[in-house]
């Protein structure tokens, strides 16, 4: 089985052999070593030297140098609203609180469907309405960029799956 060992950053891309695409939700897109198929039908081994979060638009480089593109899932989210600036700045700060994975949007944030956290929201005066849309969450501070590691100890409640 052919495999892909290598990670060509959204930005980074300017050229190459774009073969197939895989389709990945938050969860499965965290990943080292794994058998995948492509939505065209190409099987390839991902086999990464260390587990990595494989990001909305990058490219898998496989061994002969053709690309396989990443693309996130649609997949049942929270939007969550506020009806001021500060009120959406005061509702990040209770999501990321909870150490959830978290996508911020200029005037929106997107969490996965959790109905705890939705009734959170509201009781602090904001919106959270159910979408399905691909879900594109910030790398956080001790990720380098890109990933969702936990450097430090305690017991963690969040719905994020790890490959």
């Amino acid at each position: 089985m052919i495999r892909a060992t290598r990670i060509l950053r959204r930005d980074a891309l300017s050229g190459g052999e774009i073969v197939d695409r895989v389709i990945l939700d938050h969860g499965d897109r965290h990943r080292r070593r794994v058998a995948m198929r492509g939505a065209g039908g190409l099987g390839f081994l991902l086999d990464l030297p260390e587990p990595t979060v494989l990001e909305d638009g990058d490219a898998l480089v496989l061994q002969d140098g053709r690309l396989v593109w990443v693309e996130a899932a649609p997949e049942r989210l929270l939007e969550i609203r506020a009806p001021s600036d500060r009120a959406l700045k005061r509702l990040i700060w209770h999501i990321g609180n909870r150490h959830i994975p978290a996508e911020i949007g200029t005037d929106a944030v997107w969490i996965a469907d959790d109905h705890v956290l939705a009734d959170m929201v509201r009781g602090l005066g904001g919106s959270a309405e159910p979408v399905v849309r691909p879900f594109r969450p910030e790398g956080g501070a001790y990720a380098g960029g890109h990933g969702h590691d936990h450097p430090h100890g305690g017991d963690h409640h969040h719905h994020d799956a790890h490959g």
